[in-house]
């Protein structure tokens, strides 16, 4: 074995970008509280990525990758984000030095802005209940004016590409090394890079009959990291979602709230509402293989937590 291999086995890395690259598959894990009665049910476990512990470094990484490659990348970065973008993007602008500037909408919670200026980023807070197309051209058009880039993870193809490159083939890979063909696909719809570019990807290799459920939040409800369909998400259109489930904030983070009780994981809020859409849906699916992506950990919510387990 090589010297560089050999480091790698033993989780050895030279700098922070190697340690999120070659990081890589994170784990996928079966959910044994509820893989009963025929029931498989796997987990993508994103919080593994090491800057904001999401799935988001993932679309972060490529997007700034791709900046540079292309010569397009200023000293000064704008990005509208509900967290786990603004934090990730935090880490790698602290990484390149560069100096990052994250706009948010008025739900965030505040350990997501001290996370922002611990990793020495600025954020404005907005009056934008979420982010919608509104509030991204508002945001890509101030950084126009102020020379600043703006990567726009709502337009960028790079963040679909991360998936469909890495996430998506990592699940790929995995599932066939357990020797299992997935039946349904379950994941909150955002940006909607991962659930279209993992989508591709299944169906690529197991057939146009593996089913795919998106998961938005309730009307009037707000879950970070996941958004309605409302807010017209690029890449949705790229696929066919057989169905889209609303879950409510307090379901997800009761969900959450169950996945630590019964499998000792501590996940976010976007992870709860994927477990509690599974569990609307699987009844109607039936039993095998089933495969849910967890974005993020739940560090950021412990707030929320502590209000619900008031409440």
């Amino acid at each position: 074995m090589k010297g560089d291999e050999l480091r790698i086995q033993r989780r050895v890395f030279l700098n922070p970008l190697e340690l999120l690259v070659k990081n890589w598959p994170t784990p996928l894990l079966l959910l044994n509280s509820l893989s009963k009665n025929g029931y498989r049910v796997w987990a993508k476990l994103e919080f593994y990525n090491p800057f904001s512990h999401s799935v988001k470094d993932r679309p972060v990484w490529n997007m700034l990758r791709k900046a540079l490659e292309e010569g397009r990348l200023s000293d000064k970065l704008y990005e509208a984000s509900s967290g786990n973008v603004a934090i990730a993007l935090s880490a790698m602008a602290a990484i390149h030095g560069l100096k990052f500037r994250a706009y948010l909408p008025a739900p965030t919670p505040d350990t997501t802005k001290t996370l922002i200026r611990v990793l020495g980023a600025e954020y404005v807070s907005t009056d934008y209940p979420t982010i919608g197309p509104e509030m991204i051209e508002y945001v890509a058009n101030l950084a126009k004016e102020e020379g600043a880039t703006n990567l726009n993870q709502f337009h960028n193809d790079a963040n679909y590409e991360s998936h469909y490159e890495y996430t998506g083939r990592e699940i790929v890979e995995q599932l066939e090394a357990v020797g299992e063909k997935p039946h349904v696909f379950v994941a909150g719809i955002g940006t909607s890079g991962h659930i279209a570019a993992i989508t591709r990807r299944l169906r690529e290799r197991f057939g146009d009959d593996v089913k795919v459920v998106g998961v938005q939040p309730a009307p009037g409800n707000s879950i970070p990291g996941i958004k309605r369909l409302e807010t017209q998400p690029k890449w949705i259109n790229w696929i066919r979602v057989d169905e889209v489930v609303d879950v409510s904030r307090e379901e997800a983070i009761d969900e959450a709230i169950n996945v630590a009780r019964t499998e000792g994981l501590l996940v976010g809020l976007s992870s709860g509402a994927v477990v509690r859409g599974f569990k609307k849906i699987r009844e109607k699916y039936g039993p095998g293989t089933y495969v849910l992506v967890f974005p993020d950990d739940g560090f950021k919510y412990v707030e929320a937590f502590a209000n619900r387990l008031r409440g």
